[in-house]
């Protein structure tokens, strides 16, 4: 059996678990925070990141690696068109919204959701590269209804755990939802997939992990 290692406020831990109830794979979850120092961890996720996962035939850190492999090991229900080109147009959309969309509004969390502080500088050049990145992105998401098209894929996975975060984020520091205001009327397509049988456990645990007491 596969067991999810992380916590269920990571928005990539959610989009792994996503991927596990679409697919119908059976799993486990060991709560893990991010950053543990526990050799257990750091054999498993040398930078003590998470997610990741253990397996039968050893660990798997890194998210992207992770959705390939059960992907690939678990073909039943698939996330992927079984074209190359339409699957590696899927795998696409993932990469951009991870690395050129949420990677970028990751630096506003500290001071949006942890009471940190940022640089106007370093404020300023998160907007310029969030208002850049989006336009780029409209050009190659769907919504039609899905980000990929009219199938529910990996990118849905993706996207319905990211890009609300994303707006929150660019709204709490700018006064603005980015996504909104480069004219992308996400929220739609997020209550469509938030419908989804797995996109409501998913955000009932977020919920309930958030209730939880500090440790």
């Amino acid at each position: 059996m596969i067991t999810l290692c992380g916590f269920a406020v990571s928005n990539y831990f959610n989009v792994v678990k996503q991927v596990l109830l679409e697919k119908q794979i059976p799993y486990a979850e060991e709560r893990v925070m991010t950053r543990s120092k526990d050799e257990a961890v750091l054999s498993a996720s040398p930078l003590g990141k998470i997610p990741f996962i253990r397996t039968a035939q050893g660990s798997l850190c890194e998210t992207p690696v992770i959705l390939d492999y059960l992907e690939a090991q678990f073909p039943a229900h698939p996330l992927l068109p079984a074209d190359a080109f339409a699957a590696a147009k899927v795998r696409e959309l993932c990469t951009f919204i991870n690395l050129h969309l949420e990677l970028v509004a990751r630096d506003l969390y500290p001071a949006v959701f942890f009471g940190g502080s940022i640089s106007n500088e370093h404020k300023e050049n998160t907007l310029k590269q969030l208002v850049r990145n989006i336009e780029a992105f409209k050009r190659l998401v769907k919504f039609a209804p899905y980000v990929a098209g009219d199938s529910f894929t990996l990118a849905d996975c993706v996207a319905f755990n990211n890009l609300p975060l994303i707006g929150m984020a660019s709204k709490a520091a700018y006064g603005d939802d980015l996504l909104l205001s480069a004219g992308m009327d996400y929220k739609p397509y997020i209550k469509l997939v938030g419908e989804r049988a797995s996109s409501q456990q998913v955000a009932a645990e977020r919920k309930a992990e958030m209730a939880r007491p500090k440790d």
